[in-house]
């Protein structure tokens, strides 16, 4: 059990540095506003100080992505149409993954769900910021909804 748990760790750990990652990226490059590239970079080497957990560190040891049942691609990891979903979805990701690791923190590592929640916490904020500094973004995702739905 202990090993399957820590690959869920691992594979959590990788996918929110990746969701960071991207969304820092369309605000370095695209966007450019340093400040929330900078708050998003912040959240991404705190991340880093929990990886130095030897149990996030046996996470490596145990990865097995050959044999990963989600390795495929599948129709909805391809559909992106603006900068807006990708920004949404990768934020998406970040909380998503900050949310399996505090709970599976709750049965092998305790002291670092404090620390799980007050950074999924802390992309709750930054979301929002982004959505009122940035609001053609939550435009774009709008109208796309609308067209889905139609």
């Amino acid at each position: 059990m202990k090993k399957g748990i820590v690959r869920v760790i691992d594979a959590n750990y990788n996918r929110c540095k990746e969701g960071l990652r991207v969304a820092e990226d369309i605000f370095r490059f695209i966007l450019q506003d340093d400040a929330l590239r900078k708050r998003i970079r912040k959240l991404r080497h705190d991340l880093d100080e929990v990886a130095q957990s030897p149990v996030v560190k046996e996470g490596i040891l145990h990865r097995d992505s050959r044999a990963d049942l989600g390795r495929k691609i599948d129709h909805l990891e391809i559909k992106r149409e603006n900068l807006s979903d990708l920004i949404y979805i990768n934020i998406q990701r970040a909380k998503e993954s900050l949310r399996v690791m505090e709970e599976f923190f709750k049965i092998i590592l305790p002291s670092k769900v404090a620390t799980m929640k007050k950074m999924r916490y802390e992309i709750y904020t930054l979301e929002k910021n982004i959505l009122l500094k940035w609001p053609s973004l939550h435009h774009l995702r709008q109208k796309r909804r609308r067209k889905n739905t139609i």
